[in-house]
C-alpha cells in the first residue's frame, strides 16, 4: 500500500502536465488500462466464470472511480495539484461517516474525532490558496468523498474476483460511462480527441505506472486490510502529491503559509490514527489467534478420536503414556490376569 501511495502520488503532477480536459483525460486514462488488459489470456478466463451480477456490481464501482477521477482532475485545472492533493486527505474523514452506514456497523468514536478535526485544517488551506482556487477546494471535497465510497464499496467486494479482472471491468465500465455522459459535461472540443506526443507520452507513465500497476496491487492489499487503514496508509499521497509539485511545477510560489499549516493539520489528524488503531488490531487479532488454537484443539482431538477408535478418555491414556513410558492398558491387563489368578487359587 505504501508503494501505491508513492505512485498516486504522480498523478496529480501527471494531470497538471497533461493539457487534455478532464473528461477526456480520465477516458484515456481508462481506456488504455482497460486495453491493456484485455490482452492478458487470465483476464478473459476471469471474465468468463464470473457472474453477471458481480460483474454489473464491479462497473457500478468503475462509475465511482471514473466520477472521482473526472472531479479530481477538474479540481486539478481550477486550482492546482497541491491543493487538489490536499483536499484528497479528506477521505479518511468522510468514510468515518461512509462505512459505518454501507457496513451497517456502529460509528467508531476515534474516527469520528478524526473528521471533526480535519475541519480547522480545511478552513487553513482554504484560506492560503488565492480566490481563485476556491471552486478547485470544492471540487477536490466532492472528489475526497467519492474516493472515500470508492474504497467502502472497494473493500466489500474485493474477495469475490481477481484483481486483474476487476480491475478491467471497472476501468472498461468508468471509460463508458464518462463517454456516455460526456455531452451532458462542460467540456471544449471533441469528447476524446487524439493526444499529441506531448500528452501521449505522460498519458502512457499515467495509465500503466500511476493506474495499472497500483491498482492491481491495492486490490490485493485490501483483501488483508481494513478500507480505513487502507485510506490511512494512502493518504500519503497527498504528501508525495505537494512535495513533487514543490519540485517539479513550483506551486509553492502560488501558495501561502496557511495552505501548509491546513496541509499537516490535515495529515497529522489522520495518522493519529495510527496511535488507536494498532491496539484495536492486535487485540482483534489475539481474539482471532485464540479461537484458532482452540479451533485447532477440537480438530486434533477429533483426529486422534477417529485414528484411535477411542472416545477422548483415549487421549489422556496416551498422553499419560508418553510423559510416563508406561502403557495403561498393558497394566490394566495384567491386573485383570492377576485378579483372575487370585480368585482361581482361591
Amino acid at each position: 500500500m505504501h508503494f501505491c501511495a508513492f505512485l498516486w502520488g504522480f498523478t496529480a503532477i501527471f494531470g497538471k502536465l497533461i493539457t487534455l480536459s478532464a473528461v477526456a483525460l480520465v477516458c484515456w486514462r481508462m481506456l488504455l488500462v482497460c486495453g491493456a488488459l484485455l490482452l492478458l489470456p487470465s483476464v478473459w478466463r476471469g471474465l468468463r466464470v464470473m457472474p453477471l451480477k458481480l460483474c454489473m456490481t464491479y462497473a457500478g464501482i468503475g462509475v465511482v472511480v471514473a466520477s472521482h477521477w473526472l472531479i479530481f482532475y477538474a479540481s486539478i485545472k481550477l486550482a492546482n495539484a497541491s491543493v487538489a492533493a490536499a483536499c484528497i486527505a479528506l477521505a479518511p474523514a468522510f468514510l468515518a461517516f461512509v462505512e459505518p452506514l454501507l457496513a451497517k456497523r456502529r460509528f467508531n468514536p476515534r474516527e469520528l474525532l478524526i473528521a471533526i478535526v480535519t475541519i480547522p485544517g480545511v478552513i487553513m488551506v482554504v484560506g492560503g490558496v488565492p480566490g481563485n482556487m476556491h471552486a478547485g477546494i470544492v471540487l477536490g471535497v466532492i472528489a475526497a468523498l467519492f474516493l472515500a465510497l470508492y474504497y467502502s464499496f472497494n473493500k466489500r467486494m474485493v474477495h469475490h474476483g481477481d484483481p486483474l479482472t476487476v480491475t478491467c471491468i471497472e476501468m472498461g465500465a468508468g471509460a463508458l460511462f464518462l463517454v456516455a455522459m460526456a455531452p451532458l459535461l462542460p467540456h471544449a472540443g471533441q469528447v476524446l480527441p487524439l493526444p499529441s506526443p506531448h500528452d501521449a507520452v505522460w498519458l502512457l507513465a499515467l495509465s500503466f505506472g500511476c493506474t495499472l500497476l497500483p491498482f492491481s496491487l491495492m486490490l490485493v492489499a485490501m483483501r488483508h486490510v481494513s478500507a480505513f487503514a487502507s485510506q490511512i496508509i494512502t493518504n500519503l499521497e497527498p504528501v508525495y502529491s505537494v512535495v513533487l509539485a514543490g519540485l517539479f511545477l513550483g506551486e509553492q510560489r502560488q501558495l501561502g503559509v496557511w495552505f501548509y499549516v491546513g496541509v499537516v493539520v490535515i495529515v497529522g489528524a489522520v495518522f493519529a490514527h495510527r496511535d488507536t488503531a494498532p491496539k484495536a488490531a492486535s487485540r482483534d487479532t489475539g481474539e482471532v489467534v485464540a479461537s484458532g488454537r482452540k479451533l485447532a484443539s477440537r480438530l486434533l482431538l477429533a483426529r486422534w478420536t477417529l485414528w484411535t477408535g477411542s472416545r477422548p478418555w483415549r487421549i489422556r491414556q496416551l498422553r499419560l503414556q508418553r510423559t510416563t513410558g508406561v502403557d495403561t492398558r498393558d497394566c490394566r491387563s495384567r491386573q485383570r490376569k492377576d485378579s483372575q489368578v487370585l480368585q482361581e487359587n482361591s
